[in-house]
């Protein structure tokens, strides 16, 4: 599958089956994440691959109750290491491990894995259950897994309404 085929296949998956991810698969996601890009290199995030079945579940309960969350055979826990803001304002570590966990979205669409970002989560929660440093923030939650769901594509804005050429 090429980049466009895996942007145009990439769908929020929120049912699973209960197959495991077979590692290579695994270590070609995240490595599409180490290989994204980040703001002075610095490479601010941590992956935490979680796929005990237990810790799932209590992952799914930190995020918001949303069982699909547990039923994935791997949950990755995002997180942002670095206290840099950039010139513009932003603090970095979001931006990049948003990046990043694109990076590993696609890679799963190419490798027909599911995915689906999830931002609803109590992040203090997440921290206590994966022993995260109080220092270090939890961006996201990607649970990764077969799809026992085939979702059609969700309606998108034309390029007119989200391109503007040469000024607002």
């Amino acid at each position: 599958m090429d980049l466009m085929q895996a942007v145009r296949a990439r769908r929020s998956i929120r049912n699973f089956l209960d197959k495991p991810v077979e590692e290579e698969k695994l270590l070609a996601v995240l490595e599409a994440g180490q290989l994204a890009p980040s703001a002075k290199n610095m490479q601010d995030w941590r992956f935490i691959v979680v796929r005990d079945f237990a810790t799932r579940q209590r992952l799914a309960e930190a995020a918001r109750d949303q069982q699909f969350v547990g039923q994935a055979p791997v949950v990755i826990a995002a997180c942002g290491t670095s206290d840099l803001v950039m010139t513009c304002g932003q603090p970095a570590y979001a931006i990049d491990v948003a990046i990043a966990l694109d990076h590993m979205t696609l890679a799963a669409a190419s490798l027909d894995l599911g995915t689906c970002w999830i931002g609803a989560f109590y992040e203090e929660k997440v921290k206590e259950i994966l022993g995260v440093p109080q220092e270090v923030r939890v961006v996201a939650l990607l649970p990764l897994g077969y799809p026992a769901e085939q979702p059609g594509p969700r309606p998108r804005k034309s390029l007119d309404d989200v391109v503007a050429w040469e000024h607002w």
